[in-house]
């Protein structure tokens, strides 16, 4: 992933519609996995669309810090 906030975001504006894979550390040594789509791009967040047969949530949303401190980790494809 890019080493700025705006490059992470500039990346990611670029992949609006695509599936993707997130992985996101939900403390405690665990690691949430989430399947879905990225809907939106705002100035400081991204939103993600999850699937829902798999998700209890609809839509989830991280900020552009989180992945540039790999609290968030994104895989686009499937």
């Amino acid at each position: 992933m890019p080493k700025t906030l705006q490059e992470i975001r500039q990346k990611l504006e670029s992949h609006v519609g695509e599936r993707l894979t997130l992985k996101a550390n939900g403390g405690r040594k665990k690691v949430v996995t989430r399947f879905g789509t990225l809907v939106e791009t705002y100035p400081a967040v991204f939103v993600v669309k999850l699937d829902e047969d798999l998700h209890n949530v609809e839509r989830v949303s991280y900020s552009y810090a989180d992945v540039l401190t790999d609290t968030v980790k994104i895989e686009f494809g499937n």
